[in-house]
């Protein structure tokens, strides 16, 4: 993880969305996430890893970072060096960060993360002043992105 990494220039942003900071916010961040890269003609092995992301991502948003009457936004740019997709969630607590589980995840949470740093090329969180933060995470549009091996 880039914890407060710079991100890769992006040239285009796609769609940006307020969403409830409650658990129909968060299906309803993932249904928007895939019928937007639909229309955008985005490869479908590309929508299939955002649309996890994204539901993890939101998921997180909702059950840990919602303070009451604040909702999230949903992100998704297109650019960059090389090309990717970008998806971000930025919600109000810039307070809390989150980071990989270390060891055994045996409850029934602690393994969005590590969902996220699998389906990713690359992911990270930055400050989103005044209060919030943004996770954000990116997935190549290359063929063989650098560090990943072909299926």
């Amino acid at each position: 993880m880039n914890r407060t990494a710079p991100q890769a220039p992006v040239t285009e942003t796609m769609f940006s969305q307020l969403l409830s900071g409650t658990r129909r916010g968060a299906r309803l961040a993932r249904l928007l996430a895939v019928t937007e890269l639909g229309t955008r003609g985005v490869p479908p092995d590309v929508t299939e890893r955002a649309e996890q992301i994204v539901a993890e991502l939101a998921a997180n948003a909702v059950l840990h970072e919602r303070v009451p009457g604040r909702g999230f936004r949903l992100r998704l740019l297109l650019g960059g060096t090389p090309l990717a997709l970008h998806v971000e969630v930025t919600d109000a607590r810039g307070d809390r960060l989150p980071t990989l589980p270390k060891g055994a995840t045996d409850g029934e949470g602690g393994r969005g993360l590590l969902l996220v740093n699998g389906l990713a090329d690359r992911w990270g969180v930055v400050p989103f002043p005044p209060v919030g933060k943004t996770v954000w995470a990116a997935i190549s549009l290359a063929p063989n992105p650098p560090g990943r091996l072909s299926e």
